[in-house]
């Protein structure tokens, strides 16, 4: 690694309560459409092991649906394929996923998804609200049954729970709408509800965004003082770990300081965060973001500011997309610093279990 940015920091072990993990570098959640009827077959087990083989220090699955009738919308069909966490042909398909990557070293969470398909929270009765969060604790109970190491809950991207979070989608007037605080009840619900099946020292992870889908300028909160007053219920209600997605890890969460989303909120609750965003789009950007001498365009600096936050504490995990899903033995090559040997993203790699 003479030549490249150190990445000693990514190669860290870390631990949290029970969890402990190889190295700080997490597979994100990504879509694959690859699980007819709702099932994980032999394939999906294999393209979640061989992240496992590769060195990945924790995998958090794809979206898995929740048992709840409007958990997607009847239109595009591919949701057909989004996998679930109920039914016992999906769990024993998920059975086989985690005894996999568990038998490859490797650590597994699995991502709990409603998408909100009606789009405003303003549509869901109290007793809806009720069933919803029943869906979820079931959800949960079956994760942990299955042998998943953890769960995370998705709350971002303008999906169901995050539609309770933003003004704009929840003008409800009952316990569920008000202020920034008063909207997160329902998420807190979830939360507690999934903490009460899974126990205390089952690692619960939350999923959440300022920015919605298509919607890239969205804002939760505009400051530190809303944040916090948003952060507080769902600390509170059981959260372990939060994982903040933003579109670029180098764009500050707010004016007047360099921390980013996920620093701010461990900088506000003392948990640890998880951050993501443009972190390698492709192999041939992070031979340039290693690479002494790239100064020029930008990119090395970014990488060692990425490194340099991740010494610094700002954030404990940092989430890798697309760059995992072109190349299973990604890790390796940026820890044994064979960058050149990287494979770059193309679309190719959405379409395909590599």
């Amino acid at each position: 690694m003479n030549n490249y940015q150190s990445v000693e920091a990514l190669f860290k072990p870390f631990e949290m309560g029970n969890l402990k993990l190889s190295n700080r570098i997490l597979m994100a959640p990504m879509t694959r459409n690859a699980s007819p009827n709702g099932v994980p077959g032999e394939n999906v087990a294999a393209y979640y092991r061989r992240r496992a083989e590769n060195g990945v220090g924790l995998i958090v699955t794809e979206g898995t649906f929740i048992n709840h009738p409007d958990v997607a919308s009847e239109v595009p069909a591919w949701q057909d394929d989004v996998p679930h966490l109920y039914g016992e042909e999906a769990l024993n398909g998920w059975s086989k996923v985690v005894e996999g990557v568990h038998e490859a070293g490797g650590k597994i969470f699995s991502q709990m998804w409603h998408m909100g398909a009606r789009g405003n929270a303003n549509d869901y009765s109290k007793q809806e609200i009720s069933e919803l969060v029943d869906a979820f604790a079931q959800a949960a109970a079956n994760a942990k049954k299955v042998g998943f190491d953890g769960i995370e809950i998705m709350a971002a991207h303008g999906f169901l729970i995050d539609q309770f979070f933003w003004e704009k989608t929840n003008t409800r007037t009952d316990e569920y709408g008000g202020g920034i605080a008063e909207r997160t009840r329902f998420a807190s619900e979830v939360i507690a509800a999934c903490r009460r099946v899974v126990g205390s020292d089952f690692p619960i992870s939350l999923r959440i965004s300022q920015w919605k889908y298509d919607f890239y300028t969205a804002k939760l909160v505009e400051n530190p003082e809303e944040l916090k007053r948003f952060l507080t219920p769902l600390v509170d209600a059981g959260v372990d770990i939060f994982h903040a997605s933003i579109r670029r890890f180098w764009e500050p969460a707010f004016e007047g300081s360099e921390l980013n989303l996920s620093g701010w909120i461990k900088k506000l609750t003392g948990k640890p965060t998880i951050t993501v965003g443009s972190v390698s789009l492709d192999g041939a950007d992070f031979v340039d973001f290693f690479a002494t001498g790239e100064e020029a365009n930008g990119k090395a600096n970014k990488m060692g500011d990425l490194i340099g936050r991740l010494e610094n504490e700002e954030f404990d995990l940092i989430a890798v997309g697309r760059a995992l899903l072109a190349d299973p033995d990604w890790v390796n090559k940026i820890r044994d610093g064979r960058t050149e040997e990287l494979i770059p993203f193309t679309r190719k790699a959405i379409e395909t279990l590599y």
